[in-house]
């Protein structure tokens, strides 16, 4: 504290465990841990969860909302708050422990701009039995196929290697008898050039919208 104004500073004050509910809300549930009429705290307990709701409204979009409010009281108290919680009360044991590690996938792709989703697709359609829909569903995979070529590499592709590939891809399972049922390249290369378009205008408009912090109002 300051002597001569008498100011408290924040770097002078201890850490808030979660600095997006302000210092005040950390000082009712410090309040909330010395109240020893338990009907009673658990009254102030309910009315710090409705402030901490009203602060923090993105949780509302999220699943178990109230859940969540609930366990960042318990860890703003340092677990130490005995209220009657709808929900198991979490101990610092539960933050602590650390998730488990996500396999990196090792696996090769052989044509890198399809990407893994395009094998996947393939790798469905294969198991489908012999008939219509396992034939349309082969031309959608190759056109998917011919516009993410088109995509990677935006001059022509004859529609043969697609057609080859697509073979290979699959082992010989998903076959097109002829290559001239494919989207046209122009047609595939206009409707590229149209999205990327509506993208670079959708930036434009947005860039826009944003106020310039340089340009000064005139009074």
């Amino acid at each position: 504290m300051d002597t001569a104004t008498g100011l408290e500073y924040n770097t002078q004050r201890p850490m808030l465990t979660l600095p997006e509910y302000g210092r005040n809300v950390q000082n009712m549930i410090n309040f909330c841990l010395t109240v020893e009429d338990r009907e009673e705290r658990n009254k102030v307990a309910n009315a710090i969860i409705s402030v901490m709701g009203q602060l923090n409204p993105d949780l509302r979009d999220t699943e178990d909302y109230t859940h969540k409010l609930w366990a960042h009281l318990f860890i703003m108290s340092n677990f130490e708050l005995d209220v009657d919680c709808p929900y198991p009360k979490p101990s610092a044991e539960t933050f602590q422990e650390k998730p488990e590690r996500i396999p990196y996938p090792h696996n090769k792709i052989r044509y890198g701009h399809y990407g893994k989703t395009v094998e996947r697709l393939i790798e469905a359609a294969s198991s489908y039995e012999e008939g219509e829909e396992k034939d349309e569903l082969t031309l959608q995979i190759a056109n998917l196929m011919k516009r993410s070529y088109l995509a990677y590499n935006r001059d022509t592709v004859d529609d043969q290697v697609i057609v080859d590939q697509l073979y290979s891809l699959s082992s010989g399972n998903l076959k097109i008898q002829d290559p001239a049922n494919l989207v046209s390249t122009y047609e595939v290369l206009k409707s590229i050039k149209a999205n990327n378009q509506n993208w670079g205008s959708k930036k434009k408009s947005n860039n826009k919208k944003r106020p310039n912090p340089k340009k000064k109002k005139r009074h």
